[in-house]
């Protein structure tokens, strides 16, 4: 029998986990091809998730639960997660249905042809047409970007096979970007199509600092093309500034007594070229941010508590 690792990241989702793990449930029901886990980690969450998880436990053997001493980020606790599976095949699902667990069957399906990496790829979303145009719009700059092809449309649902883990594990990253780290494994890859539901009970946690968090590390763990543009955009302005410069002074050359310059054109000048030079000192503290955050070497999380492992 097959083992099939289901894993939920959850923070604040107390009205939510119940009735996923019931839905996961209903898709394995006793004797088959599949036996199953579903790995729940909570990142400290303030309401009464923790307390559900407990009793999850407690009712179903089946049902494993990691504690973490406090929130530990969207992005190291559920890779700490990933690493704890026992089975065959693992399966990332978010706490709040917009991952359809109804999928998993699909994706089952596909890794039984002989694909190590099943993703699941939105075709379209009942979130907001403006978020949902952004994150395409996003898909679309690191797809050109990025050194490794990165699946469009893909949020890390999916299924991986027990050797993507395999392989993670000895790449040691402290602040791992999941997706593109398995694009970089350059294993056999498909795709199922999917529609994103909405979230039906709680609020999101994917504030605008998740998603920029997200975004930029995604493009500087892949992509040196920022660095080389901030190169790039230096020789064209100082080029662009010589040929005014230039122009400037054969005008006032042949209009000596008629041209005043002003101070208008310093004062844009100043503003102007300040701005890329901040734009582009940020894109290099982005990178010397990540540098540091390699160094450090801190563990991904640290656990309070785990149950039924």
């Amino acid at each position: 029998m097959k083992k099939v690792s289901i894993v939920t990241p959850c923070f604040n989702e107390e009205s939510n986990v119940g009735p996923l793990a019931a839905r996961v449930k209903e898709l394995f029901p006793g004797p088959g091809p599949y036996d199953y886990e579903h790995i729940f980690i909570d990142n400290a969450s303030t309401d009464g998730t923790q307390d559900a998880l407990r009793r999850l436990a407690a009712a179903d053997k089946k049902v494993k639960v990691i504690l973490n001493t406090r929130n530990f980020g969207h992005i190291r606790s559920p890779y700490h997660a990933f690493s704890q599976i026992s089975g065959d095949v693992f399966i990332p699902l978010a706490a709040d249905f917009q991952d359809p667990p109804e999928l998993i069957p699909d994706l089952l399906r596909k890794w039984e042809e002989g694909y190590q990496v099943v993703l699941g790829v939105k075709t379209n979303s009942a979130e907001s047409w403006p978020m949902f145009a952004v994150r395409r719009l996003y898909y679309e700059l690191i797809g050109k970007l990025a050194e490794v092809k990165i699946v469009k449309n893909n949020m890390g649902f999916g299924l991986y096979d027990k050797r993507v883990m395999e392989e993670l594990r000895k790449l040691d990253e402290p602040y791992p970007f999941f997706r593109g780290l398995v694009a970089e494994l350059g294993l056999k890859t498909a795709q199922v199509e999917y529609f994103q539901p909405g979230r039906t009970r709680g609020i999101t946690k994917n504030n605008f600092y998740v998603l920029y968090d997200m975004g930029m590390l995604g493009i500087i763990n892949h992509s040196k093309v920022p660095l080389r543009l901030a190169v790039f955009a230096g020789f064209f302005l100082a080029a662009l500034n010589l040929l005014v410069a230039f122009g400037y002074f054969v005008y006032k050359l042949v209009y000596w007594n008629s041209f005043s310059v002003g101070i208008a054109p310093a004062v844009i000048g100043l503003f102007f070229f300040s701005s890329v030079q901040l734009i582009f000192l940020g894109v290099i503290g982005e990178y010397i941010g990540a540098i540091y955050t390699q160094t450090l070497k801190r563990p991904l999380v640290i656990e309070k508590e785990r149950i039924n492992f």
